[in-house]
């Protein structure tokens, strides 16, 4: 059954959150999404996915979830780990991403499973879908690109930029913005320039975004706390959260042209 979360919105037409974890396989493997939309809104709209950072799917990814679902979107956080798994520790995190983007194609099988999943709900226009990554999560939903994904575009947030393949020309379908700070110790300004050229050669319609000083998991009122407790370069940053999430905003507007 849906879980109803009544947001705290303004006038009479504040959204109705609709929530559940939703189970499917891919590859044998059982996974566990979480599925969110406005109980106010009527008939179908456009789906989005969000793909969580390298910790798994966790009170943040829904979170993210949630907030798409209060602009109109149905939106579902995805499993790219299994059975649910979340990382305790940065050493799990590792060695959960890792395996997912070592073993690309089992990663791919993940999200396309979770993308059907996405199209056959009721409230979803089938055609009308995009993906969202944080972290890893970037990473993924940026090499889902590469790979042609019928994705009308994809934001990453502070997301890995290296590519399992490099795009070839022409085969980019989706629209591509990357949401990235310039104090980012994992991924560097090489790192950057070099997605910037790997997307020009293959002709890719993108955006590139850069938000001074900020650093590696802008987005999360979390990463100080793990930036204390793991000793990690990481850190939230209010502004760039809030000025990339509209850029975001922005961006689906356009790609969906609502």
């Amino acid at each position: 059954m849906f879980a109803m979360v009544v947001s705290t919105g303004i006038g009479n037409a504040a959204p109705k959150v609709a929530e559940k974890t939703v189970t499917y396989n891919a590859e044998g493997t059982v996974l566990e999404g979480y599925l969110a939309y406005n109980g106010n809104m009527k008939g179908k709209r456009p789906g989005v996915l969000v793909v969580p950072e390298w910790w798994g799917l966790n009170d943040y990814a829904r979170m993210r979830a949630r907030m798409l679902a209060e602009l109109g979107y149905t939106a579902i956080a995805v499993d790219m780990y299994g059975d649910g798994r979340v990382a305790k520790t940065p050493q799990e995190a590792t060695q959960l991403s890792s395996e997912v983007m070592n073993h690309f194609e089992t990663g791919k099988a993940r999200f396309l499973a979770a993308m059907d999943l996405l199209k056959s709900q009721p409230t979803v226009d089938p055609l009308q879908i995009a993906a969202i990554g944080y972290c890893f999560g970037g990473g993924v939903v940026l090499n889902m690109a590469r790979q042609s994904a019928d994705l009308k575009g994809v934001v990453s947030f502070h997301g890995s930029l290296t590519a399992v393949r490099p795009a070839a020309f022409g085969l980019v379908k989706a629209r591509i913005l990357v949401l990235q700070g310039d104090a980012d110790k994992f991924v560097p300004a090489q790192q950057v320039e070099q997605f910037q050229q790997e997307m020009k050669a293959a002709g890719a319609d993108f955006r590139v975004i850069l938000y001074p000083g900020a650093m590696h998991s802008f987005t999360n009122p979390e990463a100080d706390n793990y930036a204390k407790e793991f000793n990690m370069p990481i850190g939230y940053n209010a502004s760039a959260d809030t000025k990339s999430w509209a850029e975001m905003k922005k961006f689906l507007k356009e790609i969906f042209k609502k």
